[in-house]
């Protein structure tokens, strides 16, 4: 599947805040709902979607990918792709609001349940203890992790060398997630519960993606496409 799918176009919700204020409101709202407690689909087995964007500042378009594999092989099984223009400005902790509705249309979009969705980013390691993965759990009923490629503002002592070894992610004594070392010797990914998944699953579903790399394939490829849907657009405007 290398060719990049026709985009499909993001629609903003009628009631999708358009305040910092307003943001707030709906992450309290909204937090009380997220499901921590499920131990969420077995590593592995099923499958994992990936959901990444990319963006073009000179338009302010957002482009984002959804990516569809089988956790037994990697392979994709589906994938797809929405642009939609930026809906939110650019504020720490109200990521979510600017990435939310273009990442909708693409799992929307999708031909196959995406089964469990990982996000490049955080869940309940998150400021107001929800962000995009939580976030988007709780608006599609689907179990989500967040994988993040930096440990945000929270701390962590250094886990061991070896592929597998973790260490907690700290606000200070509460543990929001684990920073994770998928490859030996390589600077950990962190994980965080998104919704439907508990801790210690999202961290071997993690392990179970990322074979040869850092980050997870669901990442990976969700990134290339989504990069590489931007660069179709570009050039065909």
């Amino acid at each position: 599947m290398n060719a990049v799918p026709q985009p499909q176009p993001a629609e903003l919700p009628a009631d999708w805040p358009t305040t910092q204020e307003g943001a707030r409101a709906v992450q309290d709202e909204l937090r009380a709902l997220v499901v921590r407690d499920e131990a969420g689909p077995a590593p592995g087995t099923g499958r994992a979607t990936g959901v990444d964007v990319a963006y073009d500042d000179t338009q302010d378009l957002v482009v984002a990918a959804a990516v569809v594999l089988d956790c037994a092989t990697l392979e994709v099984v589906a994938q797809t792709t929405a642009v939609g223009t930026v809906s939110f400005p650019y504020v720490p902790g109200l990521l979510a609001f600017r990435e939310l509705p273009t990442v909708l249309a693409a799992l929307a979009a999708l031909p196959t349940d995406p089964g469990l969705v990982v996000c490049d980013g955080y869940g309940l390691a998150h400021p107001r203890r929800f962000g995009l993965a939580s976030h988007l759990g709780v608006l599609t009923g689907l179990p989500t992790i967040g994988v993040a490629k930096n440990p945000f503002t929270f701390t962590h002592e250094e886990p061991d060398r070896a592929r597998g070894s973790s260490a907690p992610l700290l606000a200070g004594a509460e543990q929001v997630g684990a920073a994770l070392r998928t490859q030996p010797g390589v600077k950990p990914v962190y994980v965080s519960v998104g919704h439907r998944v508990d801790l210690p699953t999202a961290l071997a579903h993690t392990l179970a993606l990322a074979p040869r790399y850092r980050l997870p394939e669901t990442t990976r490829r969700a990134d290339s496409l989504c990069r590489r849907a931007l660069a179709a657009r570009a050039a065909g405007s």
